[in-house]
């Protein structure tokens, strides 16, 4: 591979929840060969944590930061962590797990 994993933890805030927010991001996560997980917070915000190449990464926060059509997004949080490499696919998690 060669390429660099970078991880990053998103908050996004907003009108995000109840407008298929979650399978906008597992939709575009797939495209882009991005893994990882996003999740609905008690908060109304939505949470992802993302890894990939650098470029595949910045390319997929551009897509959360625009959301689906009935979105609006008003706060985006990115916090780069270190990459672990342990997901294998991108899916679509809950806060119980």
């Amino acid at each position: 591979m060669g390429k660099e994993l970078v991880r990053v933890r998103v908050f996004i805030g907003g009108r995000v929840q109840g407008v298929a927010y979650r399978f906008y991001a597992e939709k575009y996560a797939g495209r882009l060969g991005v893994t990882g997980w996003v999740r609905n917070l008690e908060d109304g915000q939505v949470e992802v944590l993302a890894e990939g190449s650098a470029e595949r990464i910045a390319d997929f926060l551009e897509r959360l930061r625009e959301g689906p059509r009935l979105a609006r997004v008003e706060r985006f949080d990115v916090r780069r962590e270190p990459a672990t490499g342990e997901f294998a696919e991108f899916r679509i998690a809950f806060l119980s797990e």
